[in-house]
């Protein structure tokens, strides 16, 4: 019996190893007989394909797997990976049917279908007598003269939306993406090197998209800036090493990402290792002009401290590419708004500076001043940049940000003497308080870091991190760690006992998770966290110890309350109303005059028209009257007679 077990053994084990020997064998014959190149004598038609030496790259006929329609075109994909198209002939004329033939002839490489119809073609050139196109293990087609070995013409130079090791990174060097993830026509976005600077870009139709960090921008900014491993793969040089960049691709995505691929022999797949735009601040004036962007906040987007929306509606849609304009326009000023870390877009001049003052200096004597930062660099010099044209690509919290000095009107952000100094990009509204030199006391609960430019709101239980404050309608957003609560519902209803508010705080939990600032997105990166929308109450009269206190407050002066307290009361014949932060006329007091008017004119707006209704009826009597008489008359004459 245990014999029998032995050779029933022995007999699957062999049969196992004469199946895979014949696998090896048949994949071994596959590869001897497959070719690698088309010759006059042999196309390539559908069904069939050419397999480069080394069995990297397939060149065939290829479909959308989806769809009843039929669409062939000729493509070039990886021979592990079928789906990983790297090169498309025809992508904008597919073929209708099943009878495409790839073929030499002309002196040119061409497509066409049973009609005789072209679908793609190369160039013409000149009379050849030996022609050949063949598949290279690079992923490279190219049409050659065999007998001057003289290459004629080659995908890498026309490739479609995937960079491959050899190709050239030049002026004239498009990848255009896809239409879809299946539709291999061509889509929107475009990556290229931009003319002029070594930057590159992707082009949504015929705007910027994304830019790369330029040489001398500073190095504002890590996650644009591309890897030493990318650059060298952009950069073709017979010293790098092929092999290290064999299993390697760059891909211009249909979603407008540019993604760096890598091969991962171990786990036999692919995988991104880096992609731009990788969040919403990535993308080229995502934020507008003004507009500065975080991607530490469900709030990606908020206009700078005197500035505000360029169009209210599309803002609060989640539209922020218009930016933010100023809210009043002034010729010049000698006010600057103060931003730590901030990331910004390249200058547009730069000078020597001993100092700050100096750099200050310079950004003052011209109007166009938009803003301006001292810098030091490695070599220990310094350096005073200028920006004269509309900031755009602001972005907070960036470890290699410039400390960036912007101009406002003073007016814009400090509306009242009472008002507390910006904090970062937050303006601090009356009666907030940071401090007990502005604000209303009763409101001081909030904390700017100087250093960091970040504003904090302390609670009872704790600090929290404010991401955004808007005075118009008395709110504010603080971050919150998303295990305080289990959920935004549970947040939303203990928000208020989490934060320890009692009936006498002037604050009051609003929403969690979401709000009115502004359009909340899922895109931040710090996780973890949960964001509460808080109002305030409006305030009591501001507290005074002098007449000079209520200058910001016309018709008030300072006295005493009944409860002893020296505020800024308003005169007899004015209340103070907190929403609009000012005394207004009582009911009965407003337009005194103008009131005693309106009997008036409601007495001569109904006696006008019954006036004249009467007047007209008196003529009309009178002429009738008039005619009477006449006849009369008349009559009485001819009686006469």
């Amino acid at each position: 019996m245990r014999t029998s077990c032995r050779w029933s053994v022995l007999n699957t084990l062999s049969s196992i190893l004469s199946c895979y020997t014949i696998f090896i064998l048949f994949s071994a014959l596959q590869a001897c007989f497959a070719r690698d190149n088309i010759t006059i004598e042999s196309g390539l038609a559908d069904g069939q394909t050419l397999v480069s030496a080394g069995n990297r790259f397939q060149l065939g006929f290829f479909g959308p797997s989806r769809g009843s329609n039929v669409k062939r075109y000729v493509g070039i994909w990886y021979a592990s990976n079928s789906q990983i198209v790297v090169w498309v002939a025809n992508r904008d004329n597919p073929i209708l049917d099943r009878t495409g033939v790839l073929s030499i002839a002309n002196d040119q490489l061409k497509l066409s279908d049973e009609r005789g119809k072209i679908y793609w073609s190369t160039q013409r050139g000149a009379k050849r007598s030996k022609l050949v196109a063949k598949l290279n293990d690079t992923g490279n087609f190219i049409l050659l003269d065999e007998r001057l070995r003289v290459n004629l013409w080659e995908s890498f130079t026309e490739p479609t939306d995937t960079f491959l090791f050899g190709m050239k990174m030049d002026a004239k060097f498009l990848l255009t993406s896809w239409s879809s993830e299946e539709d291999p026509s061509s889509g929107n976005f475009i990556f290229k090197q931009d003319q002029g600077v070594e930057q590159l870009v992707v082009m949504e139709k015929s705007t910027n998209h994304w830019k790369s960090s330029r040489p001398d921008a500073g190095k504002i900014i890590k996650s644009d800036e591309l890897p030493p491993t990318i650059v060298n793969f952009l950069t073709f040089s017979q010293s790098n090493n092929p092999r290290v960049y064999q299993d390697k691709r760059m891909v211009m995505t249909f979603n407008g990402k540019l993604q760096y691929w890598d091969f991962d022999a171990d786990m036999n797949s692919w995988s991104s290792i880096w992609s731009e735009p990788n969040n919403n601040c990535s993308v080229f004036k995502f934020c507008g002009n003004f507009g500065t962007c975080n991607t530490n906040s469900g709030l990606p987007c908020k206009c700078l401290p005197g500035f505000q929306p360029k169009f209210m509606d599309k803002w609060k849609a989640g539209e922020f590419s218009d930016g933010c304009s100023r809210n009043h326009t002034s010729s010049c000023g000698n006010y600057f708004l103060s931003l730590k870390r901030m990331k910004v877009e390249n200058s547009d001049s730069s000078y020597e500076a001993k100092d700050e003052t100096d750099c200050r200096g310079e950004c003052l004597k011209n109007c166009q001043c938009q803003a301006y930062s001292f810098v030091g660099q490695r070599d220990y010099t310094t350096s005073c940049l200028i920006w004269s044209e509309d900031l755009k690509d602001l972005q907070e919290d960036e470890d290699d940000g410039y400390d960036l000095n912007i101009w406002v009107a003073l007016s814009d952000i400090e509306a009242l003497t009472r008002n507390c100094e910006t904090c970062g990009t937050n303006s601090v509204p009356y009666p907030l308080s940071t401090g007990p030199k502005c604000g209303d006391p009763m409101y001081f609960s909030f904390h700017c870091n100087n250093d960091t430019g970040k504003l904090s709101f302390m609670a009872p239980n704790g600090r929290y991190s404010v991401v955004a404050v808007n005075p118009d309608t008395r709110k504010f957003v603080i971050q919150m760690k998303a295990e305080e609560a289990n959920n935004c519902a549970a947040l939303h209803a203990s928000a208020s006992r989490i934060l320890q508010f009692n009936q006498s705080s002037p604050f009051n939990v609003t929403s969690s998770c979401s709000g009115e600032l502004g359009n909340l997105t899922s895109d931040s990166t710090l996780e973890g966290t949960v964001e509460v929308e808080i109002s305030w109450k409006p305030p009591l009269e501001p507290m005074c110890s002098s007449s000079a206190d209520c200058k910001d407050w016309p018709h008030s002066t300072c006295n005493e309350n009944k409860n002893g307290q020296r505020r800024c009361l308003c005169n007899s014949t004015y209340h103070w109303d907190g929403l609009v932060l000012n005394c207004t006329r009582e009911a009965g007091q407003l337009g005194e005059s103008s009131d005693k008017s309106k009997p008036l004119a409601l007495i001569l707006g109904i006696s006008l028209p019954i006036g004249t209704a009467f007047f007209c009826a008196a003529v009309s009597i009178y002429v009738w009257r008039e005619k009477v008489v006449k006849r009369k008359t008349k009559t009485s004459c001819s009686s006469y007679v």
